[in-house]
């Protein structure tokens, strides 16, 4: 079932989900060779609590740690380790917090120092893709126009969309109604209405779209060993339109980045 909110729900919701975005502006500065993700994963915690809230993974389905730490290969769901970064890795740290009885739900894929540039070029054309996809979620449209818009621009580069993975509903739990895949039919699925709040976040493989378990139980990763990114942003329907509840504005801020890509989603 869909739950709706209302706009003061809403409001609730974008202070949980800046506090992620705040989380992942912190650690921006912090990514870099020579790091571990458990150090990231202890400062991520520690930042979470000192804004009021509380880490929305740590033990959400018995999950160890604060954040999902995902480098290069590994697609989603990576467990942090005392391994240090190196020079050239990618990593996707997914973060959730808690506050006021509901969940934000954030993912940026991060550059390790210098990068190759076919994986920078993924990385690119996947959070591109989130946009092409936050575009479509808006009254009238379906899941399927999400995906499809998602699925097409990526498919055009040669990229591989995962299946077994999808976005999701957004609110009190972490994971509601309805799902979100990153592919799909235009006009199929359930329709967009007016309070939906769901989390959008492609999960894009330089090579093939098959994936592998590790033995952890959590880890999720590429079938070929190759790059995968992954972008995550909290998406409410207000005024029939796409409005975004996190931003990737305190990330660039650390990074030295000038962008105005979340301008359209601000009302």
């Amino acid at each position: 079932m869909i739950v709706i909110k209302t706009r003061e729900e809403i409001e609730l919701m974008r202070e949980s989900a800046l506090i992620v975005s705040k989380t992942l502006g912190m650690l921006a500065k912090e990514v870099k060779p020579g790091v571990s993700t458990l150090y990231l994963d202890k400062l991520a915690e520690d930042f979470i609590r000192e804004q009021g809230a509380i880490p929305g993974f740590l033990g959400l389905y018995d999950f160890p740690n604060t954040l999902c730490m995902s480098p290069n290969a590994q697609i989603v769901h990576g467990i942090p380790s005392d391994k240090p970064m190196e020079d050239g890795d990618i990593i996707s740290i997914d973060c959730g917090a808690l506050k006021n009885g509901f969940y934000g739900d954030h993912a940026y894929t991060f550059e390790v120092g210098n990068v190759a540039s076919e994986t920078k070029k993924l990385l690119q054309i996947t959070k591109e893709s989130l946009y092409a996809g936050i575009r479509e979620f808006k009254i009238g449209n379906r899941v399927g126009d999400v995906g499809f818009a998602i699925q097409n621009y990526c498919e055009k580069h040669g990229y591989g969309i995962v299946r077994e993975l999808v976005g999701h509903g957004l609110g009190s739990e972490m994971h509601e109604d309805p799902e979100m895949p990153n592919y799909g039919r235009r006009g199929r699925g359930k329709k967009f209405v007016e309070g939906m709040v769901v989390a959008i976040e492609p999960m894009v493989n330089l090579g093939t779209q098959q994936i592998n378990q590790l033995n952890d139980g959590w880890t999720i990763l590429t079938k070929d060993g190759k790059p995968s990114a992954h972008f995550e942003h909290d998406v409410a329907i207000v005024n029939g339109k796409p409005e975004l509840l996190s931003t990737f504005k305190y990330v660039y801020e650390a990074l030295g980045i000038e962008s105005n890509e979340e301008d359209e989603f601000r009302q």
